[in-house]
C-alpha cells in the first residue's frame, strides 16, 4: 500500500484531504504539532482506520521527521503544516516566519538527507496561497506566472516557502509541486476564519462583524473539491511546476454574509434582528480582491470544481448546525 505524510493533517484542509486520501486507499501518516488550528475532532474518526498513523510533532524537529520517513519510506509529502490568519501574523509574525519558512526548510532538508542516503526520489507537494499574488487589480486574475506581492507576514512567509520549495527542486532535484489554493470552506474550518465565524453568530444571535464595507472580494472552492484538485496534482503534475486552484466564483464578503442568512432563513435557521451586519475597522494592508487564473490545472490536469457556492454554503451550515 503506498504511503504518504501529510503534515498538518488535524487542521480544517490537511483533514478533509486525509479523509479523501484514505477513501482513495493510501495509507496516510499525519504529522501536527496540534496547535490552535488544528483539532482532534477533525481526525477522530480516522483513528480505529488501520491504514492511518499520527504524530504529534513540529515540522522543526528535522531528526524526528527524518526518522519516520525513513521508517516508513512514503510516496510524498503533502505540506499543509502551517500558521494561516492573517489577522494573526500582523499581531505576532515570527511564529509565522518560524513555521511557514523555517518548518519548510527543515522538511526539505529531511527530504534532501533521505533522497541522498536511499538514492529514491519522492514528491513533494506544498500547499501554497492565492494571497502570495497580493492585491489583484479589477478585470484582472493571477496565472501562475504573475509576479509574488504579498501584503502581509503570512502571506509573505507563505511566499518565501514557495521560493524554498522551488529552489530545492532546481539545487538538488527534489520533485516539487505547489499548489495555489483560493479561499477554502467547508466542514472542520477553524472558528475564527470568516465563513464560520459568520455561521457561528447566526447560530448563537450575535452581530455579524465585517471589516471595511464588505467589499473585499475573495475567489471561494469548497474544501473536498480543492482535496481532489490536490491529489490530482500530486498524480498528474509536472515536476517543478506550480498550479492555481480556482473556480471563478468571486464574491463581496458582504454577498457572502447575505447569501448565509438567506440559506439560515430558507433552512429554518433562527435569524434573529441581533445578526446585524455591522461595519468595523478595516484590518492594515488588506488586500481589496483576489483572483485566478487557473487554466493551467483545467487543461493539464483535467480538474474542476464541482459545487456550487450555494451547495457548498449550505453543506457547510449544516455541518456547523
Amino acid at each position: 500500500m503506498k504511503k504518504i505524510v501529510v503534515t498538518g493533517g488535524s487542521g480544517f484542509i490537511g483533514s478533509n484531504l486525509i479523509q479523501l486520501l484514505l477513501k482513495k486507499k493510501y495509507f496516510v501518516i499525519n504529522i501536527d504539532k496540534s496547535s490552535y488550528s488544528a483539532n482532534p475532532y477533525n481526525v477522530k474518526g480516522f483513528k480505529k482506520n488501520k491504514n492511518y498513523l499520527f504524530f504529534e510533532l513540529d515540522i522543526n524537529q528535522k531528526n524526528k521527521i527524518l526518522k519516520i520517513l525513513k521508517r516508513y519510506k512514503p510516496i510524498g509529502i503533502f505540506n499543509l503544516a502551517a500558521e494561516t490568519h492573517v489577522d494573526r501574523s500582523i499581531d505576532n509574525a515570527q511564529t509565522f516566519i518560524k513555521t511557514n519558512v523555517l518548518g519548510v526548510h527543515n522538511l526539505l532538508e529531511a527530504v534532501r538527507k533521505l533522497e541522498k542516503k536511499t538514492r529514491k526520489k519522492f514528491k513533494f507537494l506544498q500547499i501554497s496561497t492565492d494571497e502570495v499574488y497580493g492585491d489583484i487589480p479589477k478585470n484582472k486574475k493571477a496565472s501562475e506566472s504573475y509576479n509574488y506581492n504579498p501584503s502581509s507576514p503570512y502571506s509573505a512567509s507563505k511566499a518565501g516557502a514557495d521560493q524554498l520549495v522551488r529552489s530545492y527542486g532546481r539545487t538538488y532535484g527534489i520533485k516539487t509541486l505547489i499548489a495555489n489554493p483560493c479561499n477554502n470552506y467547508g466542514p472542520n474550518q477553524f472558528p475564527e476564519k470568516f465563513i464560520p465565524k459568520m455561521i457561528f453568530n447566526i447560530l448563537n444571535n450575535k452581530p455579524l462583524p465585517v471589516y471595511g464595507k464588505g467589499k473585499n472580494v475573495r475567489e471561494w472552492i469548497y474544501v473536498k473539491d480543492n482535496c481532489e484538485g490536490l491529489l490530482k496534482i500530486f498524480l498528474r503534475g509536472k515536476i517543478g511546476k506550480s498550479y492555481n486552484i480556482g473556480t471563478g466564483i468571486r464574491l463581496k464578503n458582504i454577498d457572502i454574509i447575505k447569501k448565509l442568512i438567506d440559506i439560515s432563513k430558507k433552512n429554518k435557521i433562527g435569524v434573529t434582528n441581533k445578526n446585524k451586519i455591522i461595519f468595523v475597522m478595516d484590518r492594515p494592508g488588506h488586500d481589496e480582491r483576489y483572483a485566478l487564473n487557473s487554466n493551467r490545472i483545467k487543461r493539464e490536469i483535467k480538474w474542476r470544481h464541482k459545487t456550487s457556492i450555494s451547495n457548498g454554503l449550505t453543506k457547510t451550515i449544516d455541518w456547523y448546525s
